[in-house]
């Protein structure tokens, strides 16, 4: 996905995107590149399939959430900082909270947050099931299956707030029997499929919230 294509894709999102966001984008994919010698953290690597796979694949989030309208996000499972680095630039009004539990992720996303001069976030080094708080809206991309990422992520869902699993194909994961189950004590708003532009690979963006007491 060249720039062209970039823009043109965000802008089907909804998405415009200034000058000042465009320069922090391709100062955080030399920096992803610069930091991936040194520690692995992506094995996608060239620049069009970063735009694609990681910037476009992040900001697919959109779809199912007006994150103009979101306060608080935590990112459980940040890694190399997607989807919580890309929100953050794209939606400077987010304050987010990058959640992952090795140390030198941390340290990198920490890095980042430094270099490209975000202010409001942070990355912490924590397993999720152990950090405290509530927040609006609770993101994790290709973290664990369906129903182990509930016990991860759940407790963090603020009362009107949602988690929303960024997925693949998620129909072999969310069977009929595991959404009735996970519906038991949860509720499944909406799930999102589609296909990524250029290679239509599937994607699957599934919105869990807490259920309401009667």
């Amino acid at each position: 996905m060249n720039r062209t294509e970039f823009i043109e894709a965000l802008a089907r999102l909804g998405i415009t995107l200034n000058e000042e966001q465009e320069i922090k984008l391709e100062k955080f994919y030399k920096l992803l590149i610069a930091w991936n010698n040194k520690i692995n953290l992506t094995r996608i690597v060239e620049k069009e399939d970063v735009y694609l796979k990681h910037f476009y694949d992040s900001l697919t989030i959109t779809k199912v959430v007006d994150l103009t309208k979101i306060e608080t996000l935590c990112d459980v499972g940040s890694g190399a900082g997607f989807p919580g680095i890309v929100l953050k630039i794209v939606f400077p009004n987010l304050k987010i909270t990058l959640v992952d539990s090795l140390l030198k992720r941390v340290n990198y996303l920490n890095t980042i947050i430094k270099e490209l001069e975000l202010e409001n976030i942070q990355a912490i080094h924590i397993r999720s099931e152990e950090l405290q708080g509530k927040f609006d809206v609770v993101t994790a991309r290709a973290v664990a299956n369906i129903e182990k990422l509930l016990t991860y992520t759940m407790h963090l869902v603020s009362k009107n707030g949602m988690l929303i699993a960024m997925k693949g194909n998620i129909s072999e994961e969310l069977t009929p029997e595991i959404a009735k189950k996970i519906n038991q004590k949860y509720e499944i708003k909406l799930v999102e499929e589609f296909m990524l532009p250029k290679e239509n690979s599937k994607r699957s963006l599934v919105v869990i919230t807490n259920k309401q007491k009667v």
